[in-house]
């Protein structure tokens, strides 16, 4: 190429002119900010916006509805609340001095319907903010595909959400079938891109690692002017299949002759006989085995939903005992004939202890006796009066009971009189122990009554 050669121009930039006033320092990107005063006169006319918000919503926006309409009240907005349509709306009044306010205000109650808190969704009336409300619902058709996508988006106790904000400076509020995002503008749009990958199954990990590289890279001012891509993480996409079990194949035994041949359509009809029926007769028959097949699938279908409300069997647990108990008969005369026996030992048995007590009340008779012929040999009183002035006289009748005195009808009037003479047992017991020691007594006092008749016979 000369010199004298022009350099072909690009029709695009063929009239551009150069600006004097343009110069590099300038920052096109820069949001001047819009205050108090800018606006000239008032709107000429009013505009309005108005969303419905769920039943749950309406709770939480009764409690924070004042708050709304003082901080809408700052910018000449009016705010209503309409709890019986289930809307919200916000509309310009003549003390409006911003024209893009209403915009900000209908994008609040947006994000106020979407379960953000007052707290978050009155920051994108700032000039700097922005708000997107990204719907995930009709991304995956399978439900739990898409719960699950959902999930993922959350992370294990929030803690993917938190990195999200973290790194895009955006607040991020999951909620049914839609995400709503709140920040700057640059963060707003990294925010979509990375919810709809996930939404189409690339996990958010991924999206993650190239946002914390992106942002160490952003510190190096030496990289500014240079591409990024070789330090940005690359992923392959990898389609793991399931590996499905392999189909045994039988090998068959081989044979020279070739299969039989298998029956036509008409040769099964003819051998049915519906070959020569007439149409209505075979549509007639179509209908009723069409019925008859529906009919068993209903019976079926009844029994599976009935299966559901049957009480479950419940285990009845019983003792070895009872259960032999229930499986013998149970013979009355013969429980009689063993009542009646065990009364007649009882009866026997209780005699011979009365036999035995009286014997042993005997004996101590006898060794006081002996003890007050002692004692009267050594004072020299005769014996007939010291025994009978001082042994109480004890006269004891001796009851028998035999089988002759049992009833044979009534076991119930045997054990009472086992009873009675069991209570008569203890009652000769206590009467033996009381004559023992009014004979121990006599004894103690009998030495002084001596001595007095000795010294009146002297004189």
């Amino acid at each position: 190429m000369t010199d004298m050669e022009e350099v072909p121009i690009n029709k695009n930039k063929k009239y551009r002119k150069d600006k004097p006033w343009d110069t590099d320092d300038i920052d096109h990107w820069k949001m001047e900010e819009f205050k108090v005063g800018d606006m000239s006169s008032h709107l000429l006319e009013e505009s309005s916006f108005a969303t419905l918000f769920p039943k749950y919503r309406e709770k939480y926006l009764q409690q924070v509805w004042p708050n709304v309409v003082s901080c809408l009240k700052e910018f000449g907005i009016h705010a209503l609340l309409d709890l019986i349509e289930g809307s919200m709306t916000v509309k310009t009044t003549r003390k409006t001095w911003d024209p893009y306010i209403i915009v900000k205000a209908r994008d609040m109650i947006k994000l106020l319907a979407r379960s953000v808190p007052f707290e978050q969704a009155k920051r994108v009336l700032q000039d700097e903010m922005t708000s997107d409300i990204i719907k995930i619902g009709n991304v995956t058709r399978n439900k739990e595909r898409f719960v699950k996508r959902r999930q993922r988006l959350v992370g294990p106790n929030g803690n993917t959400l938190k990195a999200l904000e973290l790194l895009t400076e955006c607040y991020i509020k999951v909620q049914g079938s839609t995400v709503a995002a709140l920040g700057p503008y640059k963060g707003i749009k990294q925010v979509r891109n990375i919810v709809m990958d996930t939404m189409n199954n690339i996990h958010p990990i991924y999206n993650i690692k190239i946002l914390m590289t992106k942002r160490e890279l952003m510190k190096d001012p030496a990289l500014q002017n240079e591409s990024w891509d070789r330090f940005l993480p690359k992923f392959k996409k990898k389609n793991v299949q399931t590996k499905k079990p392999k189909k045994q194949v039988v090998k068959k035994k081989y044979t020279p002759f070739p299969p039989p041949q298998q029956p036509s359509k008409v040769d099964l009809q003819l051998e049915s006989g519906e070959y020569f029926m007439k149409e209505h007769e075979k549509k007639q028959k179509k209908q009723d085995q069409k019925e008859q097949a529906q009919q068993q699938k209903t019976a079926q279908k009844k029994k599976e939903k009935e299966a559901v409300f049957a009480a479950p069997k419940e285990e009845i647990l019983h003792d070895e005992k009872t259960q032999e108990s229930s499986n013998v008969s149970v013979d009355i005369e013969a429980l009689k004939r063993k009542l009646k026996s065990k009364n007649l030992n009882k009866s026997t048995t209780s005699v011979s202890q009365e036999k035995v007590d009286n014997s042993s009340i005997e004996t101590v008779e006898k060794v006081s006796k002996k003890k007050k012929k002692s004692k009267s040999e050594s004072v020299g009183i005769p014996q007939s009066d010291s025994i009978g002035d001082l042994t109480p006289t004890v006269v004891k009748k001796k009851k028998k009971v035999t089988s002759d005195n049992v009833s044979d009808a009534n076991s119930d009037k045997i054990r009472d009189e086992g009873a009675e003479l069991s209570s008569g047992k203890k009652r000769k017991k206590s009467k033996g122990e009381a004559i023992a020691n009014e004979n121990t007594q006599v004894d103690t006092s009998s030495p002084k009554k001596k001595k007095k008749k000795v010294k009146k016979e002297k004189s």
